[in-house]
């Protein structure tokens, strides 16, 4: 599975739980952390986790193996780490004041509407 397939799936199970406000920034370009940023919004701890812990499952049954989480414990921002693709899971607070978008405005924002539902 390629960067971009990755993207694709990850969002996909993101908005079947109800995850919302789900961006795609591809920041391979600008730097060599990684090719792509999956990031979602959540509007609770429970949500959180449970958002967190249908990617990994989902994408483990797809053969894709987490390599790294962080933050499940204090859950106000999950981070699951796919080498290529990196998935941060904000609380909504959170997410605005990180503001990662602001941070990666050199990279391109990826068009993610066909993959979510209305």
């Amino acid at each position: 599975m390629n960067s971009l397939e990755k993207v694709k799936e990850i969002v996909k199970i993101l908005d079947s739980k109800k995850g919302y406000d789900i961006d795609v920034i591809e920041i391979g370009d600008v730097t060599a952390i990684t090719d792509y940023f999956v990031i979602c919004t959540g509007n609770s701890e429970p949500q959180l986790k449970a958002l967190a812990d249908e990617v990994e499952y989902q994408m483990k049954e797809r053969g894709v193996p987490v390599g790294h989480i962080e933050g499940y414990a204090t859950a106000s921002w999950i981070l699951l780490d796919y080498s290529d693709v990196i998935v941060h899971i904000f609380h909504k607070e959170s997410r605005m004041y990180y503001s990662l978008e602001r941070l990666w405005t050199d990279a391109k924002k990826v068009d993610v509407s066909e993959w979510i539902s209305e």
